[in-house]
């Protein structure tokens, strides 16, 4: 069916027992043993890196992102599965979708078990990843779990352990995986690809501030004066803080800091529906509303709009089109920052 080319950066799939806990341990090889193989897939291993997920930084994420491009420039591969720990495949899948232009699939997998789990899912998640890859185009980027498919965007880690850990709470899956066969469910909206932003020697800083009951703006004005250049506020309900968040937030925006605004919520869009400080005046003081992505994705938007411009309203752009929105300024697209 297909040349498949395996990416291996660790996670628990490739984790073994060292004592106190596991840790990614194994390389691709040794994980890729574990799986059956579909018949009529060959399969090539590049070993990127073997972590656990959690440790993974930015430099790592656009290690991989490049990694794809890289084995995407031979016409003769037929799709890639990356094996990935699970706690943030999320961010990395999304990352590698807001840049992939190609009808050949991307497969995330993973594992709930470790390596040598007698009942581990790691085997089945990558015979599942493997059959995706090969049998699948024009989907994007995908997430295959426990005989699941989802699409990158939107699609989060929703339980700690179970077997059945990813889904994205505001929409469908892409498709289910038995028999032998990929059936498809659905085609998922995708904006057109940015383009391939260049690895930098050191990553802009983007954090993550919560709010929450009795909650101040004390930690979002710290991460502006520790050099943030972009921020993701988690607001409560459909994107409410405070007056108080309003006002750093304007202040923030004002030094040129991109400003996302997503909920704690579990589902459902972001909206502006109220004032005294939500997400009404939130959005009035140049937050950026993220519809129904959450924390780890908006802040995979928010860097991948720093990291193509360094021009504050064209960051905006690139933000706003990054989330899915249909953005344009004096008639012209953002086609610089976009693959064509």
């Amino acid at each position: 069916m297909g040349r498949i080319v395996v990416i291996s950066t660790g996670g628990t799939i490739a984790s073994r027992w060292q004592g106190a806990g596991f840790a990614a341990d194994a390389h691709g090889r040794e994980v890729m043993a574990t799986a059956a193989v579909p018949e009529g897939v060959s399969v090539e291993i590049v070993d990127l890196f073997s972590v656990n997920s959690p440790r993974l930084t930015t430099h790592h994420q656009l290690t991989l992102l490049h990694t794809v491009h890289e084995v995407l420039a031979d016409p003769g591969v037929d799709g890639i599965v990356v094996t990935h720990g699970t706690d943030t495949l999320e961010e990395s899948a999304f990352l590698v979708d807001l840049h992939h232009d190609d009808p050949r699939p991307v497969v995330f997998t993973g594992a709930q078990l470790p390596l040598d789990a007698a009942d581990g899912d790691g085997p089945g998640n990558l015979h599942d990843a493997l059959l995706t890859a090969a049998t699948t185009r024009g989907l994007g980027v995908l997430v295959a779990f426990d005989g699941k498919v989802h699409a990158a965007r939107g699609t989060l880690k929703t339980q700690t352990l179970a077997a059945d850990a990813f889904a994205d709470p505001s929409g469908a899956r892409i498709g289910n995986i038995g028999f032998g066969r990929v059936s498809v469910l659905r085609q998922p909206q995708r904006p057109a690809a940015l383009a391939l932003p260049a690895v930098p020697g050191a990553a802009p800083r983007v954090d993550m501030v919560m709010h929450h009951a009795d909650a101040d703006p004390l930690l979002l004005n710290a991460a502006v004066d520790a050099g943030a250049q972009g921020l993701v506020l988690v607001a409560t309900g459909a994107g409410n803080a405070t007056p108080e968040f309003v006002e750093a937030v304007a202040s923030a925006t004002a030094r040129g800091v991109l400003v996302a605004l997503t909920t704690r919520v579990q589902a459902g869009p972001v909206t502006e529906i109220y004032t005294h400080g939500g997400a009404v005046d939130l959005v009035a003081a140049g937050a950026v509303p993220t519809g129904t992505l959450r924390a780890g994705q908006a802040r995979v938007a928010v860097l991948s709009a720093l990291l193509a411009t360094t021009d504050p309203r064209e960051r905006g752009r690139v933000l706003r089109h990054a989330l899915g929105e249909a953005v344009t300024t004096d008639d012209r697209p953002a086609a610089e920052l976009v693959q064509a």
